[in-house]
């Protein structure tokens, strides 16, 4: 049996697939001198919702600053989550419930 890694390329690819889908403003924060470290991979709005994605494929971990910032995330109200090959179903449960 041959197994195949996922990257995290093709990882953030379906969450933008589904994202244009269903129309949602999303965007990639880009890495500066001045941008706060850990910030998700991907941002976007859902009917004024704040929402987070941090896209990790295989055994991948997220790191502690990543970690801080998912919680600041959801203590702020908005929804932050880690998305992988295994769980983009429910991602999509997440964003569509957004939607309603």
């Amino acid at each position: 049996m041959t197994v195949v890694k996922v990257k995290e390329t093709w990882v953030k690819k379906k969450v933008v697939d589904f994202l244009k889908l269903k129309g949602i403003y999303y965007f990639f924060p880009v890495a500066g001198g001045f941008m706060q470290n850990g910030v998700p991979d991907i941002v976007c709005c859902v009917n004024g919702k704040f929402i987070g994605i941090e896209c990790k494929a295989g055994k991948n971990k997220t790191t502690a600053i990543q970690d801080k910032n998912i919680r600041a995330i959801q203590a702020s109200g908005g929804i932050a989550m880690v998305i992988n090959e295994d769980n983009l179903e429910y991602m999509k449960e997440v964003i569509n419930e957004a939607l309603l």
